[in-house]
């Protein structure tokens, strides 16, 4: 009967909700820290964090680590290693470089850690599923309006990010694809510039340009918040803002809502990055319980004008809530 009883109370044990429970160790990774982009991402997986220990059924904690500068392949891969080599439970990745991060990945879904890739593809069919912004219509709708603001007419520039980059790089084809196909007026004179991982890096690359083709350039796009406020900065510094050149960039930001305010910005394209960390989040708890996700998921794009830049559901995207999850 003894045994019968411990037999009854291991069994209840083993198939009730809190013997089920359990703890999470998720690492969520960005490219790098210092851009409002990635700050918008932490606070996500801050508010997925909230929300899944608040259900009570298992306990949740997100390390947040990245490279210090946003072009370091290196560190990026020795941070993904370092938490394969801890077994976290599951990581979130935004890769810095849609090859170089293969590796590690297809190593840790190996090692039983799922990945879930973020906001930048990665040539790996190796993660659970890619959360992100369908970033080659972003870079079409940047094209349709800039040609818009251009009347169809005159000389372009386009400012790229950084080599290897998959999301800036889809951005970057979309747009030179709509440019070549809606905008035949249109002539591209610079469409081969990177402007580096930093807003100094940017802006130094935007003042050649400047140099070279300011006389003639009448409109500019820039792929994403630090190439854009790179290029803020020089066409201010050049007497080419307010509206001179046309200029649009990609990703909310201090400065390009700045300029937007200013007019010396048309309009940017938005993205909702704490949406694309909650579901980074979310989605790494679902596969762990062993659920099936979507393999795909599509957070939305916009664009953003002085004339709706006060609707409210565009307001909460120019500038998230981050005071609500990063105190």
């Amino acid at each position: 009967m003894k045994k019968l009883l411990f037999a009854l109370a291991l069994a209840a044990a083993v198939t009730s909700p809190t013997a089920r429970a359990e703890t999470y160790q998720i690492a969520v990774i960005p490219k790098g820290s210092t851009h409002e982009f990635w700050k918008s991402i932490h606070a996500g997986a801050v508010k997925a964090e909230r929300e899944l220990n608040a259900a009570g059924k298992d306990t949740v904690h997100i390390i947040w680590q990245g490279p210090l500068k946003e072009d370091d392949r290196e560190q990026q891969v020795q941070v993904v290693e370092n938490f394969i080599g801890r077994h976290v439970s599951a990581i979130v990745l935004a890769p810095l470089d849609r090859k170089a991060l293969v590796g590690p990945v297809e190593t840790a879904v190996r090692g039983k850690i799922p990945v879930i890739i973020v906001d930048s593809a990665l040539d790996s069919k190796a993660q659970a599923s890619y959360i992100a912004t369908d970033n080659k219509e972003g870079g079409r709708i940047a094209a349709r309006n800039l040609g818009k603001f251009m009347g169809g007419k005159g000389n372009a520039i386009l400012l790229r990010y950084q080599v290897g980059s998959a999301s800036t790089e889809e951005r970057e084809e979309g747009f030179l694809e709509v440019m070549k196909k809606d905008f035949p007026a249109i002539k591209l004179i610079s469409t081969d510039q990177h402007a580096g991982a930093t807003r100094d890096s940017a802006k130094r690359v935007a003042e050649t340009l400047l140099n070279r083709f300011g006389r003639e350039v009448n409109g500019i796009f820039a792929s994403n918040e630090s190439s854009a406020s790179g290029m803020l900065l020089a066409l201010r510094d050049a007497g080419l803002a307010g509206g001179k050149v046309k200029f649009v960039a990609f990703d909310a930001g201090e400065m390009p809502l700045d300029g937007l305010k200013k007019g010396d910005v048309e309009g940017f394209v938005i993205q909702d990055p704490l949406r694309m960390g909650y579901l980074g989040v979310k989605t790494a708890v679902a596969v762990l319980h062993g659920e099936k996700v979507e393999t795909s998921i599509d957070t939305g794009v916009g664009f953003v004008t002085r004339e709706n830049m006060n609707d409210p559901a565009i307001a909460d995207l120019i500038v998230p809530p981050l005071d609500r999850y990063l105190k």
